[in-house]
């Protein structure tokens, strides 16, 4: 793991175009200051994939309605677990194309597709604001399918940007979704076959990329020519969260029970981060289990004693009362005599690391948070096996 850089879109251009020239392999950690996060595999110094953002289950929907509609995603027997890791939507395509439903073809048209649309979302947040950038030498995307190179890739995205930027379109994201705020009025102003357009997929559920892939159009056009109705505010934008694949429907009876099984599961997490808590306890809901976060560290103590949770997340660095403090005080009650407790820090200290383990934690997990990881140490200690 490297060390996180804060960068402004200058440094960041620069630092992934070192990249290819260095020809680095590993990963590339791109947080926003909105809490996105994005990840970009490279091998050699050439994009191998790009993962995370603000809507990755609806860009892979978006992939399959364009390029595989006819693929069954629930008959390929693809682990739901699998959603949890960090290269989901890069392993499924893989898984997809290794049971010879979709062409390589079509996986490299993919690949290129979705790191063309990760770029283009991190130049426009670097383009408002600092992003963190950190290498991460030891994520190394195993087996790559495809090679797109980095130099070219990177520069056709930005020439993206500049021509959203010149069309007005600099602070609209296609992330967001539009709606129509006065049908009646915007009925009389256009023709009718584009009316019934406009009432079909401008409620508020689409993004501006959902809709550019059902009228099968490039999305600069398509948003250009709303922004007058957009600029009057016939049409609303608003932010819509992502819609979650589902490809546990049909699978195998005793995964249907270890699903149902998980749903009797709590585990808490104890940190004053509301961001960091919205993040665990997406992976963790996500993933079939109960989830709490408490985040004043002086009503830790009670609020677990009251709801009894089966596993504990506990931050370190709190204000009034610490990670230490609540784990010590914990082992004093009987109830949690072997609940696992799990330490999560920014620090990899061996100090912290030994106070920790003598005030009773059961192991240790560094951020920032990484969603197979927290599944590990779920799996581990809860002795759940998933299938």
């Amino acid at each position: 793991m490297g060390h996180s850089q804060q960068m402004n879109l200058k440094n960041l251009l620069l630092e992934i175009l070192q990249i290819h020239q260095t020809q680095y392999s590993g990963a590339l950690d791109i947080t926003t200051s909105s809490n996105h996060k994005y990840r970009i595999y490279l091998s050699q110094g050439n994009i191998v994939w790009g993962t995370g953002g603000i809507h990755p289950h609806r860009r892979l929907r978006r992939h399959k309605t364009h390029h595989f509609p006819q693929v069954d995603l629930q008959s390929i027997q693809w682990r739901w677990q699998n959603l949890s890791i960090n290269n989901w939507d890069y392993q499924l395509l893989r898984t997809l194309h290794q049971k010879q439903k979709i062409q390589l073809s079509q996986v490299n048209t993919i690949v290129e597709n979705t790191v063309s649309e990760i770029l283009f979302d991190i130049i426009q947040q670097a383009h408002h604001t600092d992003v963190l950038c950190d290498r991460r030498s030891d994520a190394v995307l195993d087996a790559p399918i495809n090679f797109t190179n980095t130099e070219i890739t990177l520069r056709q995205a930005y020439q993206l940007w500049q021509n959203w930027s010149k069309a007005g379109l600099e602070t609209i994201s296609p992330n967001l979704a539009p709606s129509l705020h006065q049908p009646e009025q915007l009925q009389h102003q256009v023709d009718q076959n584009i009316y019934q357009n406009f009432i079909s997929l401008l409620n508020g559920k689409y993004t501006f990329r959902d809709v550019a892939t059902q009228i099968k159009k490039d999305i600069l056009p398509i948003v250009n020519y709303l922004l007058p109705y957009i600029n009057k505010r016939q049409i609303q934008l608003q932010e819509v969260t992502d819609w979650h694949l589902n490809l546990n429907q049909n699978a195998t009876n005793s995964v249907s029970i270890s699903i149902t099984q998980h749903r009797n599961i709590l585990i808490a997490y104890v940190d004053d981060s509301p961001q960091l808590g919205y993040i665990l306890g997406k992976i963790i809901i996500d993933n079939g289990f109960k989830f709490i976060h408490i985040q004043d560290s002086t009503q830790a103590l009670l609020t677990l004693i009251d709801k009894q949770p089966d596993l504990i997340f506990l931050d370190l660095m709190m204000p009034f009362t610490n990670g230490y403090e609540i784990c010590a005080q914990l082992r004093k009650i009987s109830a949690f005599t072997n609940t696992p407790i799990i330490i999560l820090t920014g620090s990899d200290g061996v100090f912290d690391r030994a106070r920790a383990k003598a005030v009773g934690s059961t192991d240790f997990l560094n951020k920032p948070i990484v969603a197979d990881q927290v599944m590990s140490m779920i799996s581990k200690y809860l002795s759940i096996f998933f299938l």
